[in-house]
């Protein structure tokens, strides 16, 4: 997993790329960038499976600030970006978000 991130020079935004492994989510058949930028839209950001099994999607997000997010596999599994910024507590009682700082 990575992100990578590409700040524009006309405006005060980044585009962020996300990236889940297939080592992640070795079974996966669909996954779902999940995160405050776009309300915890559980079905609003679908990834795309890449050849070698990863799954990735681009986002710009307006630089500045930090975003808490999370990956949904097939409706059912929660996983966190392994290489994240940092993570933070989730009302979820045991549960972590990640974070990227842009």
């Amino acid at each position: 997993m990575s992100l990578k991130k590409r700040y524009f020079k006309t405006k005060p935004v980044s585009r962020v790329t996300f990236r889940l492994s297939k080592k992640a989510a070795p079974n996966a058949e669909k996954v779902f960038l999940v995160g405050d930028f776009n309300g915890w839209d559980a079905r609003s950001t679908p990834m795309r499976r890449l050849k070698n099994g990863d799954f990735t999607v681009s986002v710009d997000l307006p630089a500045g600030r930090e975003y808490h997010f999370r990956y949904l596999i097939d409706d059912s599994a929660w996983e966190n970006d392994w290489e994240a910024d940092r993570y933070s507590p989730s009302p979820y009682p045991g549960a972590e978000n990640s974070v990227v700082v842009v």
